[in-house]
């Protein structure tokens, strides 16, 4: 059995198409959005490039509808920041993450504003 991956807040489901060719007819990849437009356009994307091996579902960051130690990998790209439970999202990834699993997020958290001078310079924003 291949990968089963999760992309939290999966939108358009750019992500969990990259990461359904990436682990292949073996693998799984599932997409969790909370707004139905964006899940529609994920569908039809997936119908578009014939991949069969992902699946999107409407749900919250705060209580995913998956048993505990269901994903290998965890994977969200700029969606964290947005939810302002930001406990209770890394509590349900860490439970429905395998154990020795692993999370890939992309996303920015700030607590002050940024100056003009830190918006300007690059290198603060990138890894």
């Amino acid at each position: 059995m291949g990968e089963r991956v999760l992309d939290l807040g999966s939108g358009a489901g750019t992500d969990s198409l990259v990461a359904a060719q990436m682990v292949g007819p073996g693998g799984r990849v599932t997409g969790v959005d909370m707004t139905s437009e964006m899940l529609a356009k994920a569908r039809a994307a997936a119908v578009e490039m014939g991949a069969a091996n992902v699946e999107f579902i409407e749900s919250e960051a705060e209580r995913l509808p998956f048993g505990d130690k269901s994903f290998d990998v965890v994977i969200s790209n700029g969606v964290i920041d947005l939810i302002p439970d930001k406990e209770a999202v890394f509590s349900e990834l860490f439970r429905v993450l395998m154990p020795g699993g692993r999370i890939q997020l992309a996303d920015v958290t700030i607590q002050k504003p940024v100056s003009e001078e830190g918006r300007r310079n690059i290198d603060l924003w990138t890894g």
